[in-house]
């Protein structure tokens, strides 16, 4: 037989309100009546309908992640798999659920995010991208929304955020390579209107200005978060009459497909050329050779930020851009053998 609200209210001593009360986790009912009826819930197996909650409390407990159109590159990205995990670990251990959605492209994703925030499915919203004028970040401020940004804002310095000092980490992966005797220095980058694409490519500008070495704009590559991105990024950089002998990649899926690419044209990693790229998902250590790799904290990102969150919806006060640090995990890819011309 289903076990009804009445039934727990009976056994408990109270009344039905006061279990929808306990359910909906009113602030006026005392932490002692509150354990009491939850016990007799998980003894007499009573689930609580959820929809009948969220309308008693006006809440769903479901935070939703917006996925950067395509979500299918992202979806084959080893990065965001570990990033995902972070958001869970800490949306579960709240009691919350996870939703994700997106579109095909921009318009797409404004209007899912409008929809989800005035239809009341959400109590909160994770975005992991941010790009310039992005028309979500103002929709969300204007409707005063609980959101947090996985990266930095290019238009709002208050925009609640998680980041890393991305200008310090490509800085601090050109230094490495200028350290090991590098001299001309290629990049590999994201696409450049993401604020992390730009804050990489300036501290590697950054660096490479310090050292007084010379730069040249075609060592510089746009591509997209994939595999085949950097594997078509070779036959562009590499097939120049004076090529780099070092690149810096953007992130560690993309120099897989440097690689690939490398090795087709006959280089050799990193006798010919050195390799260091971002992320230090599980699989660079796995390459041949291994890949240097700077290490973002990418579940902890995840984790951080849906802490933020969380706590914007019970309001309380947050500091509004964290930055979880970096570190650069060297490995073989990046250590030159033999000396350079």
């Amino acid at each position: 037989m289903t076990v009804t609200i009445k039934d727990v209210a009976k056994k408990a001593g109270v009344s039905a309100s006061t279990v929808s009360r306990v359910i909906a986790e009113h602030p006026r009912i005392s932490a002692e009546t509150s354990r009491k009826v939850k016990a007799i819930m998980e003894e007499l197996g009573y689930h609580p309908n959820l929809m009948a909650k969220s309308l008693v409390s006006r809440t769903t407990r479901t935070i939703a992640v917006i996925l950067p159109k395509p979500a299918e590159e992202l979806l084959l990205n080893f990065f965001f798999y570990e990033l995902i995990r972070g958001v869970l670990a800490q949306l579960t251990r709240a009691g919350y659920d996870l939703l994700m959605a997106g579109g095909s492209n921009e318009q797409e994703e404004l209007e899912t995010v409008t929809r989800l925030v005035r239809g009341g499915r959400i109590d909160g919203l994770l975005l992991l991208y941010s790009r310039s004028s992005d028309p979500i970040i103002t929709f969300l401020r204007k409707e005063k929304f609980p959101f947090a940004l996985i990266g930095r804002s290019l238009d709002y310095e208050d925009v609640p955020s998680v980041d890393n000092d991305n200008v310090q980490a490509a800085y601090d992966a050109t230094k490495h390579l200028i350290a090991q005797g590098q001299k001309r220095i290629g990049f590999v980058s994201g696409p450049t209107k993401l604020a992390m694409t730009q804050d990489r490519m300036n501290g590697y500008y950054k660096a490479m200005a310090e050292a007084g070495l010379p730069f040249k704009q075609s060592w510089v590559v746009e591509g997209e978060f994939l595999l085949e991105s950097g594997y078509r990024a070779m036959a562009s950089i590499m097939t120049q009459p004076e090529p780099p002998t070092a690149l810096i990649v953007i992130d560690d899926v993309v120099a897989f497909g440097v690689l690939k690419g490398l090795a087709e044209l006959g280089y050799r990693i990193p006798q010919d050329v050195a390799i260091v790229s971002f992320n230090n998902i599980a699989l660079s250590e796995l390459t041949m050779p291994p890949i240097s790799s700077v290490d973002v904290g990418t579940y902890q990102l995840g984790y951080t930020a849906s802490q933020m969150v969380l706590r914007m919806i019970q309001q309380e006060e947050i500091t509004a851009r964290q930055i979880i640090p970096h570190r650069l995990v060297v490995r073989e890819s990046s250590l030159r053998t033999v000396s350079l011309a």
